[in-house]
């Protein structure tokens, strides 16, 4: 990757890769910029602060510099940029919108490039209250005004046809989750004797993981022998627990809580297939790192999965919250090897075209048409 200008670029997201409630959007944003960094380029990254971090750090070639804590960073956000913006000539400036938008329009003077996952929408009243969900909401259906104007990086085409539904007049480009094959590989030989469903990512209720327990009883009256890990951690396994003791599944369903990047490999080479029933993904992150291990996948039709599943391929699309169909469709896999096999490798093959490198050249030339447009 080489570049004859080396920018300055000052990106604006809620968390760094450090924060513990960080994400997918965190790792698709460091994944990206510090190869960006790394090809010359000063990428200084602005967020919120979280319990024993410094307020600055260097991170793989990244100037972090953390204010504020996480409830409330969008408002110190216009203040915090002008003193950076004081001392620092930034050619551009990338607003990560997530969740809450920063409306960085309103009083950013460099070239914008709005970077996006996805739009909770109406998802956001399955996982919290009536006021703070309305408070998402409410500040989600701005963006159309603010940042009407604004050139866009969306990381799935579902993500950018909503935008182009909501009206956007600026233009759109697409800059794809990658995975890294030389930390996701496929082991031969360590997959689990008995039938293993796995679900990966965020213990968050608006991605409705109790479908899968909801499923499971289903799944077992066919096949008993089957076992549900849980990879991740999150503030509703709580209530997920709940269910699996109301449902009588102690036995048929493990909890692994956060783990390592050693150990989610491994879980991962261990399961039959993963299943996501999100109603709304930014693409699915961990869709292409579960192929990545050979890991067919089982998710339901919707925003962002769709793009990261080719259906019938790579693993099945279901309607989402069609319980029956999930169930019946994850005991498919389980009783079929020759489908398991020929998605896995197609699931492998799918896993091994998109590399970090690729997107952080992506960025580049997106970041490069904003300057110049």
């Amino acid at each position: 990757m080489s570049e004859a200008k080396r920018y300055h670029i000052l990106i604006i997201n809620w968390q760094d890769i450090r924060n513990p409630f960080g994400g997918g959007a965190e790792v698709h944003l460091h994944e990206i910029f510090k190869r960006v960094a790394a090809a010359g380029h000063r990428v200084t990254l602005l967020c919120s602060g979280f319990a024993g971090a410094p307020s600055r750090e260097q991170i793989d070639g990244l100037e972090v510099v953390r204010k504020g804590s996480r409830k409330w960073f969008n408002y110190f956000v216009p203040a915090a940029y002008r003193a950076l913006a004081a001392k620092n000539q930034f050619d551009v400036v990338v607003d990560d919108l997530n969740k809450i938008p920063f409306y960085t329009p309103w009083f950013v003077r460099e070239p914008i490039l709005a970077l996006v996952h996805h739009f909770f929408g109406k998802s956001i009243y399955r996982e919290t209250n009536w006021p703070a969900a309305s408070y998402v909401y409410c500040s989600e259906r701005l963006v159309p005004v603010v940042y009407r104007r604004t050139p866009f990086a969306a990381v799935s085409q579902s993500t950018a046809d909503e935008l182009r539904r909501s009206g956007h007049e600026s233009w759109i480009e697409l800059l794809p989750n990658a995975v890294d094959m030389s930390q996701y590989r496929s082991e031969v030989g360590r997959k689990s004797p008995a039938p293993l469903i796995g679900y990966l990512g965020r213990l968050k209720k608006y991605k409705c993981v109790d479908h899968i327990l909801r499923a499971l009883p289903l799944v077992l009256q066919q096949r008993p022998d089957a076992r549900l890990l849980i990879i991740g951690g999150g503030d509703d396994r709580t209530r997920l627990e709940r269910i699996v003791r109301e449902q009588g599944l102690t036995d048929k369903v493990v909890f692994t809580g956060h783990v390592s990047q050693e150990e989610k490999v491994a879980y991962l080479n261990r399961l039959w297939i993963a299943v996501n029933p999100s109603p709304k993904e930014g693409w699915g992150l961990t869709v292409i790192e579960a192929n990545a291990c050979g890991v067919p996948v089982v998710a339901a039709d919707s925003p962002g999965l769709r793009d990261s599943v080719k259906d019938g391929k790579t693993g099945r699309l279901y309607p989402f919250g069609d319980i029956d169909r999930l169930s019946q469709t994850m005991v498919d896999f389980l009783s079929e090897p020759s489908l398991r096999s020929n998605c896995g490798r197609e699931a492998l093959a799918w896993a091994r075209s998109f590399t970090w490198e690729a997107s952080a050249q992506k960025a580049l030339t997106i970041i490069d048409k904003v300057i110049h447009s």
